[in-house]
């Protein structure tokens, strides 16, 4: 399929390195930052452009991977007149916001924490679909099916229930870990110390229901311990009282 890429951040560009490899060609990559879009469409052999007016209106598919505030800002300035089908790759954006936009369209959400500097295997990533109609949803589940051996589908209140628990378990999970290395580091003690138990933690819930592997003072009912900690974080009351939430959550869970 032709393709174009409205986006060059982190999903677009994994995505378009995991489309090239699919042997799918890139016409064209958007950005409002001219540069940006020149780096991936150098990477992709695609034309780097910063103005929709000179869109390609001839490719099989465009795929809108932004920011979610700026999705529908994208999609007034495509032309009506587009025959490919229009994508979006968000997890909290119902399908409906394509309507009165274009005439085709779909979701391809990939259930995954992209970064630029880190390479990943797209083929391992669950790929949520949905569409607007039953043609479009083949032609979207050719296209995700190239890419990955985890297709499903997936409503938009599902997606939108699935991103909430991604960022539970990714983005929350990712600012412990920061804060975990910030009471470290108030305490010269180095994030390194802990790597090894954040790895035994995450490869824990590959082969277990998380409830049932959950260890801590918390779970233990371990007062004396908790208030320890809470001493030791009295100088930074928000983060005692997140320690106070979390642990009330987990003694309820079990």
């Amino acid at each position: 399929m032709t393709i174009v890429l409205l986006g060059s951040g982190n999903v677009a560009t994994h995505l378009g390195h995991a489309l090239i490899a699919n042997d799918h060609v890139i016409l064209q990559v958007y950005s409002r930052t001219l540069t940006h879009a020149q780096s991936l469409a150098d990477a992709l052999c695609a034309e780097a452009i910063n103005n929709l007016a000179y869109l390609n209106t001839a490719a099989d598919v465009y795929i809108v991977a932004v920011n979610d505030d700026a999705i529908k800002p994208v999609l007034s300035q495509l032309p009506r007149s587009l025959k490919g089908i229009v994508l979006h790759t968000a997890g909290s954006v119902d399908i409906h916001t394509f309507q009165g936009y274009v005439r085709r369209y779909g979701v391809l959400y990939p259930v995954q924490t992209f970064s630029v500097s880190k390479k990943i295997v797209f083929s391992s990533i669950p790929l949520a679909i949905e569409a607007s109609n039953a043609e479009t949803m083949d032609r979207l589940r050719v296209l995700a099916n190239g890419l990955s051996g985890r297709v499903f589908d997936c409503d938009s209140r599902q997606r939108l229930a699935l991103h909430v628990a991604a960022v539970f378990a990714c983005n929350f999970t990712n600012h412990l870990y920061a804060v975990a290395a910030g009471i470290l580091r108030d305490h010269q003690l180095d994030i390194d110390l802990i790597r090894p138990l954040i790895l035994e933690t995450a490869e824990k819930v590959m082969t277990h229901e998380p409830k049932d592997v959950q260890t801590g003072p918390a779970v233990r009912n371990d007062r004396e311990t908790q208030q320890k900690h809470l001493d030791l974080l009295k100088a930074k009351p928000n983060m005692a009282a997140l320690y106070q939430l979390l642990s009330q959550l987990i003694g309820k869970q079990t």
